[in-house]
């Protein structure tokens, strides 16, 4: 089969002004950005609309090295609903330099089930990832500066929380010393970087509807504490304009299309096990106000994206999710039995019944948020129609739908059954949503029914650090904020080599994070890194231009 880049250049992509034209968006909406690409201008919802369309919630099964495919199977479903005639739009995440030029090598799909342009959205794309980091960084510097000239007022800054971000996996960023060699270069701090996607200016943007509350929210940002013991906030530094009009445009969602013309519109990239892990609320609405059926997805598996898409996304933004597609692949869930890698691909239906274990487990997350659940097996060409069959009837025994996808071979028509199966689960009424924890709750409480209910562990450890910032949120008053759990993807531990599906596990609570303006706490599970390191041999090494064209990027 051919490289996801040939098959990507061999597809050329309509023009945007057609795209936007079909799914019914106004001509004076769209902010073209070349031929390909473009920003909505969208400033008002119909909420009328946004009810009547159908949201669909892409999740997976814990992710394993070998991968599964969500987003691959994201497009594969949106361009098979077109297939069937169906007015759909498809809301996703942007991707992060980091990860293309460290192991992922590229987030845009796969072989027939891509987004285009495709290099542009797994590098520079509109620049929204350049904008947040800009912000961020002048944040940053305007609060050192505010040091500098304040040093030994009680207004003076004792204590700044903000760090510094950047959009590059680097693990040398993570502690750090700033103003060394003289008084004249700031404050000497011991201080960080995190990457650009768990910045809380990510989860701003993604979190706010419209450059109103994309203001408000900045302002609200908690940036320290005075020699007065006092919060002091992006408001009280007087410069909430000038941050905002960095983000400006950013704000705005970005259109492209699918290989076979479906509308996508991607937009924000916070990652799922260090920040909340959903594309932007702006971004959800306006799909949901121009398509009948929205495709979705959430960073990693259930119990991390899909947890944080219910407990803070919807419930911020009142969004009312139809169903759920739980990805799942044979050689993830044989990897999740225990088998070898260099074993993964070979038939055994003992492994993939052992592995079905985690499967369930991802089953029962989802039902815990009321949602109607459609099992999706991602399939590989090593995939055997005995071990198809053994899943299909499993799921049928657990009384759960099944569908199989093929989309990364055969585009939408490899997704039908799938898209079939979505449009039959959707004729009824969804549930209600239900969330884990009320907003009443105290910090404490909602981080143990996080634990128990959704990870199914037995209680949480504080660290005296994290019982210091619980004292610092209840002082503030702002125990009313839902939480983002901050923890390994690859478990539902805190510890990436155990898998915590016998429940016999604590989760350890490191640190506590006040993210007042984006309106969540970030709760950091185990030794977990803000700022991701680089593989032995990086991605990096494999991209390229050759003859003006970008490779190396999947």
């Amino acid at each position: 089969m051919k490289s996801d880049f040939e098959i990507a250049q061999e597809n050329l992509p309509r023009p945007i002004a057609a795209i936007a034209a079909e799914m019914g968006l106004p001509g004076e909406l769209l902010i073209p950005y070349g031929h390909y690409k473009a920003k909505i201008n969208i400033n008002s919802f119909d909420d009328e609309k946004i009810a009547a369309s159908k949201l669909i919630l892409v999740t997976a099964i814990t992710p394993t090295k070998a991968g599964i495919g969500k987003t691959t199977t994201s497009i594969g479903l949106a361009d098979g609903l077109k297939k069937l005639n169906k007015k759909v739009v498809l809301a996703l995440r942007e991707p992060s330099l980091g990860p293309c030029f460290g192991m992922k090598g590229g987030a845009a799909g796969g072989g027939y089930s891509q987004v285009i342009p495709m290099e542009d959205i797994n590098l520079h794309f509109t620049g929204d990832f350049h904008a947040i980091t800009a912000a961020n960084n002048t944040l940053s510097a305007l609060i050192d500066n505010f040091r500098f000239y304040n040093r030994g007022k009680p207004e003076g800054l004792k204590t700044v929380l903000m760090k510094r971000c950047l959009d590059v996996n680097d693990r040398v960023l993570r502690k750090i010393v700033t103003a060394l060699d003289g008084p004249n270069n700031g404050i000497p701090s011991e201080t960080g970087f995190v990457i650009t996607p768990a910045s809380e200016l990510m989860a701003v943007l993604c979190l706010a509807e419209g450059l109103g509350e994309l203001r408000e929210k900045i302002e609200a940002m908690l940036l320290g504490f005075t020699f007065a013991g006092k919060p002091f906030t992006t408001k009280d530094l007087g410069v909430s304009g000038a941050i905002t009009a960095l983000l400006k445009d950013a704000i705005l969602p970005n259109l492209v299309q699918t290989l076979e013309g479906c509308p996508a519109i991607i937009h924000g990239g916070p990652f799922g096990n260090i920040a909340h892990g959903c594309n932007s609320i702006m971004a959800t609405k306006t799909a949901l106000q121009f398509g009948d059926y929205v495709v979705t997805e959430a960073g990693f598996a259930s119990d991390l994206g899909a947890e944080k898409f219910f407990n803070i996304k919807c419930r911020k933004a009142g969004l009312h999710p139809a169903m759920s597609v739980l990805v799942a692949t044979s050689q993830a869930l044989k990897l999740s039995a225990g088998i070898s890698e260099d074993k993964m691909m070979l038939p055994d239906i003992n492994s993939l019944k052992k592995g079905l274990r985690n499967l369930e487990k991802h089953i029962a997350i989802l039902k815990t948020f009321n949602q109607k659940v459609l099992v999706v097996l991602n399939r590989y060409n090593f995939d055997t129609a005995e071990e198809i069959d053994f899943m299909r009837n499993w799921c049928h025994e657990k009384e759960s739908a099944f569908a199989v996808n093929d989309a990364f071979k055969m585009g939408g028509e490899g997704a039908i059954e799938v898209a079939r199966a979505v449009i039959n689960i959707c004729k009824d009424p969804s549930p209600p949503l239900q969330f884990t924890y009320e907003l009443s709750d105290d910090i404490e409480t909602k981080i143990r029914k996080i634990v128990t209910v959704i990870y199914g562990g037995k209680d949480v450890v504080l660290y005296k650090k994290a019982q210091e910032m619980i004292g610092k949120i209840k002082s503030l008053g702002l125990e009313h904020l839902p939480v983002c759990m901050a923890k390994t993807q690859y478990s539902f531990t805190d510890d990436a080599s155990v898998s915590g599906l016998d429940g016999d596990f604590n989760i350890d609570i490191e640190d506590i994070v006040i993210n007042r303006g984006a309106g969540f706490i970030v709760v950091v599970c185990g030794e977990m890194m803000r700022m991701p390191g680089l593989p032995k041999i990086p991605q990096a090494n494999f991209i390229d231009v050759v003859d003006g064209k970008i490779v190396g990027i999947s």
